[in-house]
């Protein structure tokens, strides 16, 4: 993709959403923010090929009418600057909390999808002053168990395959058509404009080296390295748990075990519904979040 100023314009040109950065850690983040009055809410994406534009893209506008987002670009992702050094779970964490610190967002409501989920979950972990409140989306970092069992740890060792993933992509709009529909449970689900965001994302020069630079954290060949499974039970804020019944790429039950272990919790199952809930079920998704603004 190219300036940043040019993901507010992908966003909806007709509402307040501007393009700004902050320094955070040494490194520059870029962040999409805008909307009312209302009390702070910071969106956290997700992985593999993604940035705020893409994950909240549909949601922005919305949401903006509720609240005060602030949507970043994870260190790495969309124009935000590859931090040196390994990018885990850890290293993100610590990253948004620096971001809310560094912008002065007083106790947001801290809503993640898929990797974001599970750094929303992480933040309130470690710093559960700077959050009021988490909506973990189909949360990573919930379970230790590989999709694919030693083949997942294989190919995060290699990278080869995200290397032709990426440049089949570039090269193939139907690719990347496949690829989202892949993670959905309905293939008329998504929007040509996420499918042009994407296109646009993945001819971002570097586009997929974060993932795999997270991949390489993550991913042991005995499973993923972060898992707050145990740890949820020690959260002292309110999450929101939602996840597709139609998930394949990470399980339901992760949230429901999440949601029974979790002090003070609730959890949304959205039928017929795969890994992109914020794309497949926007409206649904919205309500959701706004209800526990």
């Amino acid at each position: 993709m190219g300036s940043g100023a040019d993901t507010a314009a992908m966003i909806d040109a007709d509402r307040d959403i501007s393009d700004e950065t902050v320094t955070v850690d040494g490194n520059r983040i870029h962040y999409v923010t805008g909307g009312t009055g209302g009390p702070p809410l910071v969106l956290l994406h997700g992985g593999i090929i993604d940035a705020a534009h893409i994950s909240w893209g549909e949601l922005l506008g919305p949401l903006a009418e509720q609240a005060r987002i602030y949507a970043l670009d994870l260190p790495g992702y969309g124009t935000s600057e590859m931090p040196d050094g390994p990018l885990s779970m850890e290293t993100h964490v610590d990253a948004v909390s620096s971001f809310i610190d560094e912008l002065g967002i007083e106790e947001p409501v801290v809503a993640g999808t898929s990797m974001g989920g599970g750094i929303a979950i992480g933040l309130a972990l470690s710093y559960p002053d700077r959050v009021s409140q988490v909506v973990a989306l189909e949360a990573f970092a919930l379970g230790s168990e590989l999709p694919n069992g030693l083949l997942t740890w294989l190919l995060a060792k290699i990278q080869v395959t995200n290397y032709i993933s990426v440049a089949l992509m570039r090269r193939s709009r139907g690719f990347v058509e496949r690829s989202l529909d892949s993670l959905t449970a309905d293939t008329n689900t998504l929007s040509e404009a996420t499918v042009d965001r994407v296109v646009a994302e993945v001819k971002r020069p570097g586009a997929g080296a974060a993932f795999r630079k997270f991949r390489a954290s993550e991913v042991t060949r005995h499973g993923y390295r972060t898992d707050y499974s145990r740890q949820v039970s020690e959260l002292t804020v309110p999450v929101r748990y939602i996840h597709g019944t139609e998930d394949d790429l990470l399980p339901p039950r992760w949230s429901e075990r999440a949601a029974e272990r979790t002090p003070e919790s609730d959890l949304c199952l959205l039928e017929e519904c795969g890994h992109l809930a914020p794309l497949e079920q926007t409206g649904r998704v919205a309500d959701l979040i706004c209800d526990v603004l």
